[in-house]
């Protein structure tokens, strides 16, 4: 194993982004946009020194307990079969765990729930498996809804869609709803309509700082979408598009012009987009991992998506190691206790029913 130097950053990017488990959370701009996180990496190497697996881990201080936790999303990238790899990356870890007195590492890789040669390897490593029932109790969404694009034209996948979400699209276009690629000046327009959809489906909003960190640090591997009528914007969407992966990670719409279904023709624009640029699938990111119950307050999020055409895959959720498990707890029940009173502020800002979410906790 080897913790890298920061002049040997390059070469871990060219790694990640060319990987086929490459993810953008894995990404040495990521760290950028988590500004209020330490950022370290751990790679393990083969006998002619390539890099053949790697581990992007995000690092913060708990100054209450004294300690830190170490978070590695969607990571680590590598053969996640490679036993040996596996093992190797971890050495690394507990060194890192050393330096930064750190009580957990927590990791959730983008792997099938049912991979039991996986989880039997993370059994036997020591690591706790911890996933929800519905998906959005993990750090970020254990279900999402994915299209391939693998070897499909634009004109496949739109013969695809549902015949309903094939004429949303065309209903839009067709009424006047125009999509373009934004950039940061765009951001207050966007935040407008961000807070719009905030408010009306109860969830906690980031920052405008935090999207211009976004865009400045993801570059051309992020785009800011936004969706016009007569010049007024009414939704908007910022997508990444990273080691063949292109990911719809924040939505937004007004109140104003919903019925125009302006958010079917600009997820179409994304996933061309998507094509354009040779990725082998599109993510809708996270939905419910309740699929039965139509009354669920999450429902209309996944038919939105299902018509669209992709499947449901679940994750395996996530995978701690515990190097202080007494304080692990009780940094934990901290947690839940501020959760608790956040959503009980929210509750007495805003108590109407919650509406859509697309799961992002990054």
């Amino acid at each position: 194993m080897e913790i890298l130097r920061r002049e040997q950053y390059r070469e871990y990017e060219d790694f990640v982004s060319n990987h086929p488990r490459g993810e953008f959370t894995q990404s040495i701009h990521w760290p950028e946009v988590k500004n209020n996180w330490r950022f370290e990496v751990v790679v393990s190497r083969d006998e002619e020194g390539k890099i053949v697996g790697s581990c992007g881990v995000l690092i913060q201080k708990m100054p209450f307990f004294g300690t830190c936790f170490m978070y590695a999303p969607r990571g680590p990238v590598c053969d996640l079969h490679d036993r040996k790899v596996l093992e190797d990356l971890k050495a690394g870890i507990d060194a890192l765990a050393k330096t930064y007195n750190a009580h957990t590492f927590k990791m959730d890789p983008d792997v099938p729930a049912d991979d039991q040669e996986f989880l039997k390897t993370m059994e036997e490593m020591g690591f706790h498996r911890f996933y929800g029932p519905e998906g959005f109790e993990t750090v970020q969404a254990r279900f999402n809804y994915r299209l391939p694009l693998e070897g499909r034209t634009e004109e496949q996948l739109l013969a695809g869609l549902t015949q309903k979400a094939r004429y949303n699209v065309r209903y839009a276009a067709k009424h006047g709803v125009t999509i373009r690629v934004g950039d940061k000046k765009d951001l207050d327009e966007f935040m407008r309509i961000y807070q719009v959809t905030g408010e009306r489906d109860g969830f906690n909003t980031r920052p405008k700082a935090y999207f211009e960190r976004m865009l400045d640090a993801l570059g051309c591997h992020v785009r800011l979408y936004l969706g016009e009528v007569e010049g007024k914007v009414v939704s908007g969407a910022i997508t990444t598009n990273y080691a063949g992966k292109c990911c719809y990670v924040y939505g937004a719409s007004d109140n104003a012009y919903r019925q125009l279904m302006p958010n079917y023709l600009m997820q179409w624009e994304m996933i061309r987009w998507a094509v354009e640029t040779g990725c082998t699938v599109y993510d809708f990111q996270g939905i419910s991992g309740d699929l039965e119950n139509e009354k669920g307050h999450m429902y209309g999020l996944y038919r939105f998506k299902r018509g669209f055409g992709g499947r449901v895959d679940e994750l395996a959720g996530e995978f701690d190691y515990h190097y202080r498990p007494l304080i692990n707890m009780m940094v934990n029940g901290a947690i839940r206790c501020n959760e608790f009173l956040r959503t009980l502020r929210r509750k007495l800002r805003a108590p109407h029913k919650q509406g859509e979410r697309n799961g992002d906790k990054r």
